[in-house]
């Protein structure tokens, strides 16, 4: 029993604090505009690759830009993007999960196997496709990525309503002459929302991950636009000689990866959430 009471507490303070950190990055991107010392597509190049200074706290880029100034409005872009994937992803996945598994019969199994038949490919290779097929740009990234991660929550929202539809709440619910549409909105949903979103916050880091693999192989965003995966992209040439142009925006990344997927664990392991992996 204290062991117990002991892991919960120790849970209680992982999640406090990841929410701390989350809390942060958002005000971040929120801020950004007006907490960055510079203009970070401005391009200097009296001023490229300078060390850290009083002025340049991280120093310049190859083109003379700030590298404090465009980490702070990469951030806006990854954790925005990674954001918005995320809430179409679920909207998607709620509507196509619910429809299938409350509904069942033919557009059950038609739906389900469409699903199936997307999860067959590597999610890489399925976005590769989409954004060669219709060009690298930031609408083709948000499209290609909420194509390919929507049909994981649909499956799981499909699960959790055909384990639900059966439950004795909602049988009383059908006999006391509520609407299909009222079962589903005032039972069923709040049931299999929670879950769900407790996987988003695993789910969130491989978001920004895909975001930021897509702009370093030049299929994402694009220049001049601050992007941590851009950065790394650009900053590739100078290895060698200003290794911090990569490590930067690396971190960056690395950080906001390790804090969603702790986040993540902690919630799963607080709400008996499984992952899907």
């Amino acid at each position: 029993m204290i062991a117990r009471i002991g892991t919960v507490i120790k849970g209680q303070k992982t999640i406090s604090i990841c929410l701390l950190i989350l809390l942060m990055f958002a005000l971040i991107t929120i801020l950004a505009p007006w907490i960055s010392p510079h203009d970070p597509v401005k391009v200097n190049l009296a001023l490229k690759l300078m060390p850290p200074s009083a002025d340049y706290l991280l120093g310049t880029d190859h083109l003379g830009r700030d590298n404090l100034s465009r980490l702070l409005h990469g951030a806006r872009i990854s954790l925005g993007l990674a954001f918005l994937i995320f809430i179409s992803s679920i909207g998607i996945g709620l509507l196509v999960g619910t429809v299938a598994g409350y509904t069942g019969g033919w557009l059950d199994w038609l739906l389900m196997r469409f699903c199936e038949g997307v999860l067959a490919i590597p999610n890489l290779v399925l976005v590769l496709g989409i954004v060669g097929v219709f060009g690298p740009g930031l609408i083709q990234v948000v499209l290609a990525l909420m194509l390919v991660q929507w049909v994981y929550y649909a499956r799981m929202f499909r699960s959790m309503v055909v384990s639900l539809k059966e439950r004795e709440f909602i049988t009383a619910a059908r006999i006391s002459g509520s609407s299909q549409w009222s079962i589903i909105r005032r039972h069923i949903i709040p049931n299999v929302l929670p879950p769900i979103l407790v996987m988003g916050t695993l789910e969130m880091g491989w978001a920004i991950m895909d975001i930021s693999a897509l702009s370093f192989l030049g299929l994402g965003i694009q220049p001049p636009t601050p992007e941590w995966g851009a950065m790394i992209h650009e900053g590739k040439a100078f290895i060698r000689s200003q290794p911090e142009l990569m490590l930067y925006p690396g971190l960056m990344i690395l950080f906001v990866v390790i804090t969603f997927n702790v986040l993540g664990e902690a919630l799963s392991d607080r709400f008996g959430v499984k992952r899907r992996f």
